[in-house]
């Protein structure tokens, strides 16, 4: 009889043990999901806000107020400060516009201070802001709109996420 070749229940044992030594030190290495879903809250953010200053600015242009300047919080209808008809930086403009921006129950925080040199930020609640900047970080960026033929701008920062 010819003996058959082939390999023995141990050396394939001992290969599985080393493919998966291997995937569990090189993997996370290749697979960055945590900075990934960080950066994917952020675009989520940018677009809760896009979304809710378009409601807001609409309720604004029914009601008339979508050319001035500033409204307060007491003179809109609808309790959301405005500037020409979007929400503005204030914690009575964005921050109501916005479920769960702000305050003590949302997700997000404001950055004390600021980080950019307009608008307003906003980051993870707990997120530690070192090094943030301008054009680096891990935030959302809110500028009011400027004038009546122009939208607030909405910009994301994720290259430290």
């Amino acid at each position: 009889m010819k003996r058959q070749g082939g390999f023995t229940l141990i050396e394939l044992v001992v290969v599985i043990v080393i493919l998966g030594i291997l995937a569990v030190t090189a993997a996370p290495r290749f697979l960055n999901l945590q900075s990934d879903a960080r950066a994917s809250s952020l675009q989520g953010l940018k677009g809760a806000m896009a979304g809710s200053t378009g409601i807001v600015y609409g309720k604004a242009a029914i009601d008339g107020l979508e050319t001035q300047e500033t409204v307060t919080k007491a003179n809109n209808p609808a309790g959301i400060a405005l500037a020409f008809g979007y929400p503005d930086e204030s914690t009575d403009g964005i921050e109501i516009a916005v479920d769960g921006l702000g305050g003590t129950d949302g997700d997000w925080e404001k950055i004390s201070g600021g980080v950019s040199t307009d608008g307003v930020d906003y980051t993870f609640k707990g997120q530690s802001t070192t090094g943030y900047g301008n054009d680096t970080g891990c935030h959302v960026n809110y500028i009011q709109a400027a004038s009546s033929t122009a939208a607030p701008t909405i910009r994301v920062v994720d290259d430290k996420c």
